[in-house]
C-alpha cells in the first residue's frame, strides 16, 4: 500500500489496501486465541484515545488493541478533559499532541471533526466516529465478520436496515461495501432516509427501498441499524411498535430470512434495541453475527494501528 498518515474515511481506502488491513486483522485475531495476548510490535509508542462521545465497543476495543500491540494508551473523555471546562477543540488536541504522542483516536459529535484534528497536528488520526458522517473502522469489521461468514463480498446482496438520516455506520459501510463489490441496498421509511439519498444512490449505483419484507428474501446478508432516539426532534415514525411492524427483523422475518437462504447473516453495529429494530430471537440466532463484530473489532483496529504506525500506512 501508499504510505499514508491517516484513517479518516472508508472512501480513502481502495480495494487492495481494505484487502491489507483485513489480511492483516486475520492473522492479528489469532492473538485473542493466546494465552499471553501480546504483541511487542507498538512497544514505545503512545496512543491517545480522545472521546467526546461514550461508547463502550468501540473505545474498549481500540484500548484493547494498542495495549495488545504493547502500545502505552492513554484515555481521555470530554468530561474528563479541559473541553468540560470550556476549552476548545483546537486547543485541546494541541495540547494532547504536543506531548509527543504518536496517534489520536478520536469520536467527536461534530461531522468533519476528525478531518480538522488531523489537519492540526502530526501524530496518526483515526476517526472512531464523526457525527453522523463515518465511522471507518466500524465498517472494516463489518466487512471482515462477513467475509469470514460468507467468503468473498464480491457479488453478495447486503440491506442496510434503519435509521440511516442519523448513523454513521451507514456511509462507511455503503463505501466499504462497495468498495469490495457488493450490492447494497439501503432500507428504511421515508423520514429515515438521508437527505439527498436518492442522487447519491445514482451516482455510487447502490438501490433503495421503502418495503423490508420484498427486499429481505434476496439478500445474503441483513445489517439492522439502532433506531438513535437520542438524535431525534420530531416524530420520524409513529409509535416504536408501528416502526418495528414495518422494519424491525422481528421472529416472523428471521424465519423467512433463513427460508429464502439460509446462509444468510444478521449483523448489527451496536448497541442493540431489543425489540425494537430486532428481535431477540433474531440477535441471537445461528445466523447472527453480533458477538463476531465484536471480537473482529480488537483484531481490525489492531490491524490498523499496526499499518499506521508499524507497518504501512492506511489513509491520507
Amino acid at each position: 500500500m501508499t504510505a499514508r498518515r491517516h484513517l479518516l474515511s472508508s472512501a480513502d481506502l481502495d480495494r487492495d489496501q481494505v484487502g491489507a488491513i483485513l489480511d492483516t486483522a486475520t492473522e492479528m485475531h489469532t492473538v485473542q486465541r493466546r494465552e499471553v495476548k501480546k504483541l511487542p510490535t507498538l512497544r514505545g509508542r503512545t496512543v491517545v484515545n480522545l472521546f467526546f462521545e461514550d461508547s463502550t465497543r468501540t473505545r474498549s476495543s481500540f484500548e484493547i488493541a494498542g495495549k495488545w500491540l504493547s502500545a502505552d494508551v492513554i484515555n481521555i473523555s470530554a468530561k474528563g478533559s479541559s473541553t468540560s471546562k470550556g476549552e476548545s477543540l483546537r486547543d485541546t488536541v494541541m495540547t494532547v499532541a504536543a506531548m509527543g504522542v504518536d496517534a489520536l483516536v478520536i469520536r467527536h459529535p461534530a461531522s468533519g471533526a476528525a478531518h480538522q484534528v488531523s489537519q492540526w497536528v502530526d501524530a496518526h488520526v483515526v476517526n472512531a466516529g464523526d457525527g453522523t458522517h463515518e465511522h471507518p473502522t466500524q465498517a472494516l469489521l463489518d466487512a471482515y465478520t462477513m467475509q469470514r461468514r460468507l467468503g468473498s463480498l464480491e457479488g453478495r446482496h447486503v440491506a442496510i436496515v434503519g435509521d440511516l438520516t442519523h448513523s454513521r455506520v451507514v456511509r462507511s459501510n455503503l463505501i466499504t461495501l462497495r468498495t469490495l463489490g457488493a450490492r447494497v441496498t439501503l432500507v428504511a421509511p421515508p423520514t429515515l432516509m438521508p437527505s439527498g439519498v436518492t442522487t447519491w444512490a445514482a451516482t455510487e449505483g447502490f438501490a433503495l427501498s421503502h418495503d423490508l419484507d420484498e427486499v429481505l428474501p434476496t439478500v445474503d446478508a441483513v445489517m439492522m441499524l439502532r433506531v438513535q432516539r437520542e438524535r431525534m426532534s420530531g416524530g420520524y415514525f409513529p409509535t416504536a411498535r408501528e416502526y418495528t411492524v414495518g422494519y424491525g427483523l422481528t421472529r416472523a422475518r428471521l424465519d423467512a430470512l433463513v427460508a429464502a437462504n439460509p446462509d444468510a447473516v444478521i449483523c448489527h453495529p451496536g448497541p442493540m434495541n431489543r425489540g425494537l429494530e430486532i428481535a431477540a430471537d433474531a440477535a441471537d440466532a445461528a445466523q447472527s453475527l453480533v458477538l463476531d463484530q465484536v471480537s473482529a473489532g480488537v483484531a481490525v483496529r489492531m490491524s490498523v494501528l499496526y499499518h499506521l504506525l508499524a507497518g504501512e500506512e492506511v489513509s491520507s
